[in-house]
């Protein structure tokens, strides 16, 4: 699997009921083979994938495939990720408050 086929896949992977009250924007931003600009909204309960960075995100990931793939599959410790600079995000707690739902951490 790819960042692109992962983020695509977002929609199906979300539980309704977890985000039924939730609202937000990310942008996703992985270089490389499998990887793309895509942009996830959650509003009315459901999750939304749009290629390309549209509108104001409230948090911007930046990474390349291997190392998305890597925090999903488990192989990459997220925070080490993080600190090395593998891992780009200008707003941790949005991230945090999402990581689990969207299947980004265990």
């Amino acid at each position: 699997m790819t960042a692109k086929e992962f983020i695509h896949s977002l929609p199906s992977r979300v539980n309704q009921d977890a985000i039924a009250d939730k609202e937000t924007t990310f942008h996703f931003d992985v270089e490389g083979e499998g990887g793309g600009q895509y942009t996830v909204t959650i509003k009315d309960g459901k999750t939304e994938v749009q290629e390309g960075l549209i509108g104001e995100a409230k948090c911007v990931v930046k990474t390349n495939n291997d190392n998305f793939m890597g925090v999903i599959n488990g192989t990459l410790n997220p925070l080490m990720a993080i600190m090395m600079g593998k891992l780009k995000l200008s707003n941790q707690g949005e991230m945090l408050k999402y990581a689990k739902i969207f299947g980004l951490m265990k």
